[in-house]
């Protein structure tokens, strides 16, 4: 946050923003990693890797959620504007994508065998559009969400 402000950044140059402050992060904790950035879409994805770096995804993925929402905070004071950005920590964000899909897929079935509806946990906002988006490729069955974040859930219902 210390550089010099830039106008009009480019979605590349925040990229490098996000990037060099994640560095600073592991290097501030002692922890070894690469971070790794590309640019797809006008959206961040900013992957690190190493054996030590599994601290910093934490409980459900709570610290890697935390540190994505500072770093965006960085890259907006830094260049006026923060771009969308994704952060995963060793592969982390992925399996979880995976393992919301497979446990979405079993519930959808189950409200389609027995009816009635099932509310999920509260979670973060990219957790529910994981759980609708695979609700969404599935007939018979609808998602909407409930309550206000923190505590904000997904409700798997028959449609119609």
């Amino acid at each position: 946050m210390d550089g010099p402000q830039l106008d009009e950044a480019t979605v590349a140059e925040q990229a490098t923003v996000a990037e060099d402050f994640i560095k600073g992060v592991l290097a501030a904790f002692g922890l070894e990693g690469t971070v790794s950035t590309r640019v797809e879409d006008d959206t961040v994805y900013l992957d690190v890797s190493g054996e030590q770096t599994e601290a910093l995804v934490g409980g459900k993925g709570a610290v890697m959620q935390a540190l994505l929402e500072v770093s965006r905070t960085v890259v907006q004071r830094s260049t006026s504007s923060a771009p969308r950005m994704r952060l995963d920590i060793n592969g982390y964000a992925e399996r979880r994508r995976q393992a919301l899909r497979i446990y979405t897929i079993k519930l959808a079935e189950r409200v389609l065998a027995d009816g009635g509806e099932v509310m999920l946990e509260p979670m973060n906002a990219a957790d529910r559009k994981v759980v609708h988006d695979t609700v969404a490729e599935i007939d018979g069955i609808r998602s909407f969400s409930e309550g206000e974040d923190p505590d904000r859930a997904v409700v798997i219902a028959p449609s119609g």
